[in-house]
């Protein structure tokens, strides 16, 4: 019973009734200065916790273009069935995979050498997996072709 007195005469303390209150009684709130900035992590400029040269607006602007393109490039592939939208079809599909995984590897890798072993290893990823895609496409059936054999 008294451990619970104590948590809410604590909750009672830091709760926004009394920080407004006491903020309220100070010399503060007669002085008020606009916040310019605040800062809770470090100041990162750059996209994806990595330098690539480009603003964070055109980045994104590209992610959804590359977006876009997909979109319009699944429906264009199985209606074609042509070799080039299967490698448009690849590129699109890698890019996309690859700014979400930097995306995640951003928000949620800590510290300073660790994101850049991620990034280094989502690279070569990348790298793999659209060279894996280009080489099916060119010497077996082609991705659109191999997902209407396996839905058949």
């Amino acid at each position: 019973m008294a451990a619970l007195r104590i948590l809410r005469s604590r909750a009672f303390l830091v709760g926004p009734q009394m920080m407004t209150r006491s903020f309220l009684k100070t010399d503060n709130a007669r002085t008020p200065y606009a916040i310019t900035e605040l800062h809770t992590t470090e100041q990162n400029h750059t996209t994806g916790g990595q330098s690539t040269g480009m603003m964070a607006s055109t980045h994104w602007n590209v992610e959804h273009a590359v977006t876009l393109a997909l979109t319009a490039a699944i429906p264009t592939a199985f209606i074609t069935q042509h070799p080039l939208v299967d490698y448009v079809l690849a590129g699109c599909m890698t890019l996309h995979g690859h700014w979400g995984m930097e995306a995640i590897f951003a928000d949620y890798i800590p510290g300073k050498t660790l994101p850049k072993v991620a990034h280094s290893c989502l690279l070569g990823v990348s790298a793999l997996t659209f060279a894996g895609l280009c080489y099916f496409n060119y010497n077996d059936v082609g991705i659109t072709k191999a997902i209407m054999m396996l839905w058949s």
